[in-house]
């Protein structure tokens, strides 16, 4: 799946969870991709925002640096 598509699929689920707050949102938004992204997706997003994570809104990123200091 291309980083488009992924950051798109991304901050959609970060616009479910915008109305609890940043922080409590980049945790609901980690632990939802943990629990629903086939590892493949998610070792791709990883890897999106280690090259810079171009269209990643804010609670999306804070959630995959969650995602990626806890080993996905």
């Amino acid at each position: 799946m291309s980083p488009e598509k992924l950051t798109y699929m991304a901050n959609q689920i970060g616009k479910f969870f915008a109305h609890e707050g940043e922080e409590q949102a980049a945790h609901d938004i980690a632990d939802h991709l943990r629990r629903f992204w086939d590892p493949r997706m998610r070792k791709d997003i990883l890897a999106h925002l280690s090259a810079g994570g171009a269209g990643l809104d804010p609670a999306v990123r804070r959630a995959l640096e969650e995602l990626k200091a806890g080993a996905s």
